[in-house]
């Protein structure tokens, strides 16, 4: 039993055909997915699927790579976690890697999305990228251990895994983990307890090998666990388990919601 923790199943590449993404899945032992939102104006889609499909939770953000967007004030994103099937506030971070300049912006967006995490009582999704110093300062700043939640896609060093697992965040690998030249995201994989350890396909980005430069979806997420339990020397049914018992508990939804 695997659970994809990240995806992006609205996106045009995956929304689509979403019938045949939920009969890969299922194919695939994947039990249950998090859709996650990126943008306000596309909310609406993210909360359908997750109100259409048992198997399906959903998240209330706007991504730190969204320019020229209205910005969700505090009591927005609490009024929008209270829907049904919102289990967390995010995708939320800062990225200095796509965008430069002034980016205040951004890092107050992000205070706010800690902020409404807090008063929703609701864990983050955080992203981060080119920014793990300011981003790590932030979350102390702002007490997002309050909040909890997890670091998506990680891609930093270890010591930026120890610093946010010391915050009381899980860690996500996504098919990275698989990539020949990621090492260290590999080594992060063999060090993160397996108790805080999350797993994701980002999709429909970075798909695992042997699948890389395709359209990713959640059946793939398997890859990772097998990945990760290659480098941990454990089964991957062990990975499996662990990870999937992780995400029931940090976004508290029902294993049997499926």
């Amino acid at each position: 039993m695997y659970v994809d923790s990240h995806c992006h199943l609205n996106f045009p590449e995956l929304a689509a055909d979403t019938p045949a993404v939920l009969e890969a899945m299922a194919a695939n032992r994947v039990t249950n997915a998090l859709c996650i939102s990126v943008t306000l104006s596309e909310l609406p889609q993210v909360l359908q699927l997750a109100a259409d499909h048992a198997n399906l939770n959903a998240t209330v953000g706007v991504h730190p790579d969204t320019e020229d967007s209205p910005e969700p004030s505090v009591a927005d994103l609490v009024a929008l976690a209270a829907r049904p099937k919102v289990v967390a506030i995010g995708e939320t971070g800062l990225d200095y890697y796509r965008l430069t300049g002034d980016l205040s912006w951004q890092r107050e967006r992000f205070r706010t999305h800690i902020r409404a995490a807090r008063e929703a009582g609701k864990p983050l999704v955080i992203h981060t990228r080119a920014a793990a110093d300011d981003t790590l300062a932030i979350m102390r700043e702002e007490d997002a251990g309050a909040a909890g939640g997890v670091m998506h896609c990680f891609t930093e060093t270890w010591e930026v895994a120890a610093a946010a697992l010391d915050l009381g965040f899980h860690i996500s690998f996504s098919g990275i983990v698989t990539f020949k030249n990621a090492q260290t995201i590999k080594d992060v994989a063999q060090r993160v307890p397996l108790e805080r350890m999350l797993i994701e396909t980002d999709a429909p980005y970075l798909a695992p090998v042997p699948f890389r430069g395709k359209t990713n979806q959640p059946a793939y997420v398997r890859y990772v666990a097998e990945e990760i339990a290659r480098l941990r020397g454990v089964s991957v049914e062990e990975i499996a388990a662990a990870t999937s018992a992780n995400f029931f508990r940090l976004f508290g939804v029902k294993p049997d919601a499926h």
